[in-house]
């Protein structure tokens, strides 16, 4: 009966181990359309505040371009945590 303690606790270890890398990649996200959303409005409020179309499109072609550079920056990141998570339970930390 003392394996199938033991088996449960895996079990409740690997749950919350998985608990805690699904928050960590939803704050990430989080994180994420935070700072588009308050780019976003940045964005609009200097569109607004522009002399000429070619500075709006100057401030909208930037805030494309910042903007898939934040996204391409989110899915490294989260893609590295990914492989971090799998890495981790391939090899969980000894029983001491």
């Amino acid at each position: 009966m003392g394996e199938g303690k033991s088996g449960t606790e895996a079990l409740t270890e690997a749950g919350k181990k998985a608990a805690e890398n699904s928050s960590a990649i939803s704050l990430k996200m989080i994180d994420h359309a935070e700072t588009n959303t308050r780019e976003a409005f940045a964005a609009m409020r200097a569109a607004a505040q522009a002399s000429s179309l070619s500075e709006v499109l100057r401030i909208q072609g930037d805030f494309i371009r910042d903007q898939g550079v934040r996204s391409m920056s989110l899915a490294r990141e989260v893609g590295e945590m990914i492989v971090q998570f799998g890495k981790e339970s391939l090899n969980p930390p000894d029983k001491g």
